[in-house]
């Protein structure tokens, strides 16, 4: 099966390096600038557990128009940026080919089998939709941290979990081959049949923290450790779940603000938005918070911590273009 990670950056080089140390697939990948040198140069590298794992992949490109049809892309861009590739990874996919998007937040794929239209928020010039389309896309969420620290060095902090699914909760071969490929990697993978729930879940999580810690610029432990922050992040904890449960589903089985609260005490970690604020990137804004808030104004659901997080959001990721 031919593989290639579409943004070897911290989610895609870990990837990258599981699925070219298992050898059960021809792995390439799309990346860029100083850390694409790395890799061609160097192979790409994987800090995990205490060791070092050097990987080369068949080839390392800026260019996916020079790579052969692929199997499987794994695309992990970040979700601004993912409109202006719909045509190159659509191109990139073999005619029985599939993508698996692990982007943060709500998916642009999301109304496949519902309204059957785009999410302007995400895919305003609906770019993904026609030029890739919703049904060439499996759904991905990935819970696991890890950062960039030097060109071609990616550093896994904690966690290994990484979700898949299709969009409608069917079984498929395509869907069955993907899994079955993951599998033969030490990535945690584990199939979802509702793929949109295990989005909410991870979700919560992001809305609650990641804006936040990019507003303030301080770490997930400093956000709670202060109370006026801490009521802040509870607060778009209850919005999330309150728009979830609109939209059908019912996360408060799963999720409570307290405990919420406790999984950031731990250890220091930098959510993708302040990642982002500290190397001057345009944020995942619109995935994150504006879709959710959205969502609630669609379902008449009160937002009022997210009313005024998204503005300032997105004033921020502007500051950056």
């Amino acid at each position: 099966m031919r593989v290639c990670i579409y943004g070897a950056g911290a989610i895609g080089g870990h990837a990258a390096v599981r699925l070219i140390e298992a050898g059960t697939s021809d792995v390439s990948v799309v990346a860029r600038g100083a850390h694409l040198r790395a890799i061609q140069e160097h192979g790409l590298r994987l800090r995990t557990g205490g060791r070092e794992i050097v990987a080369h992949p068949v080839a390392a490109t800026e260019a996916p128009e020079t790579l052969p049809a692929q199997n499987l892309v794994v695309v992990t861009l970040k979700a601004p940026a993912l409109p202006d590739h719909a045509r190159a990874i659509a191109r990139l996919l073999a005619p029985d080919g599939v993508a698996l998007f692990v982007s943060n937040g709500i998916p642009w794929w999301w109304n496949h089998g519902g309204s059957g239209e785009p999410l302007p928020l995400l895919d305003p010039d609906r770019h993904l939709w026609d030029e890739l389309g919703p049904e060439r896309a499996l759904g991905g969420v990935v819970l696991s941290t890890n950062e960039v620290v030097e060109p071609g060095v990616v550093l896994h902090r904690a966690h290994n979990r990484w979700i898949v699914g299709e969009p409608d909760g069917s079984s498929s071969a395509r869907l069955d081959a993907v899994l079955a490929l993951l599998r033969t990697t030490s990535l945690g993978v584990e199939h979802a049949v509702d793929i949109r729930r295990a989005v909410w879940e991870k979700l919560v999580l992001n809305v609650a923290m990641s804006g936040t810690a990019a507003l303030t610029r301080l770490q997930t432990w400093q956000v709670v450790g202060e109370p006026s922050l801490r009521r802040i992040v509870g607060g778009l904890v209850e919005e999330t779940v309150a728009v979830a449960q609109a939209l059908g589903w019912d996360l408060r089985d799963t999720v409570e603000v307290e405990a919420t609260l406790r999984r950031f005490e731990g250890p220091g970690v930098t959510p993708s938005m302040l990642q982002d604020v500290l190397l001057g990137r345009p944020m995942e804004v619109e995935a994150i918070a504006g879709q959710v808030q959205a969502f609630g104004q669609d379902a008449g659901v009160a937002t009022p911590v997210l009313d005024v997080l998204v503005p300032l959001l997105r004033g921020l990721s502007r500051s950056a273009e």
